[in-house]
């Protein structure tokens, strides 16, 4: 196998939560006085933080991004990830898989907090397959678009990020795998809050999955 490590994002490649949270975040715009559609939401906010939008936010709102608006989001977020979130379609058997194939030597670098990352991961059953090796953008000097998380869970693991493969569904994520010097393979499943093909493959993705079933197979080339 050409790898060394296997790098994954979380929100929309593990853990189909994207829907939720951006539910949730447009609900607490609206209530703020920004009025915007899901979809809008999800175009405006997948693949980012909240706090890196936020000169966005307190322009159209009128009113600061504020430390307390932020933990109620966390918590009304939390709230409905613990009720409702899956996994994605074919995620689980692909880590299982993959886990067994590099020997362990994967990693989950995400964009969003500790708390939600692992929690999600517990949640869908995939927490055994990551256990010590998930990082947050948030505990990097920079986050996503910038390679700092991809570049921590490669050294992590001991790996040269230039024979790392990183999977990413937006083009914030795969911009961050490829200023890694990772190889980067787009999962675009055609659902709402995915980059599409086009755009990860723009971005630098050098193919696109469809379903993370297929993720074994692709690594056979």
């Amino acid at each position: 196998m050409p790898f060394e490590a296997i790098l994954f994002d979380c929100d929309g490649v593990l853990v189909d939560s994207e829907a939720i949270t951006n539910g949730v975040l447009c609900a607490m715009l609206g209530e703020a006085g920004w009025t915007l559609s899901p979809a809008e939401c999800m175009s405006l906010f997948v693949g980012k933080t909240v706090r890196s939008e936020a000169a966005l936010i307190e322009q159209r709102t009128g009113r600061p991004l504020t430390d307390a608006w932020m933990q109620d989001f966390y918590a009304r977020r939390n709230a409905r990830l613990e009720a409702e979130l899956q996994p994605i379609d074919g995620a689980v058997d692909a880590v299982r898989a993959v886990h067994a194939r590099l020997q362990g030597r994967i990693a989950c670098a995400s964009g969003a907090d500790r708390y939600k990352v692992e929690m999600q991961l517990e949640k869908v059953g995939l927490a055994p397959y990551f256990a010590g090796r998930v990082f947050s953008g948030h505990e990097m000097p920079r986050t996503k678009p910038a390679p700092d998380v991809y570049l921590a869970a490669a050294a992590a693991l001991g790996a040269d990020p230039a024979r790392c493969l990183v999977v990413e569904d937006t083009v914030t994520g795969v911009t961050a795998g490829v200023a890694a010097g990772a190889t980067v393979l787009g999962f675009s499943p055609g659902s709402e809050g995915h980059g599409s093909p086009e755009a990860l493959r723009a971005a630098g993705a050098v193919g696109v999955l469809t379903h993370m079933a297929h993720l074994p197979a692709w690594l056979d080339g």
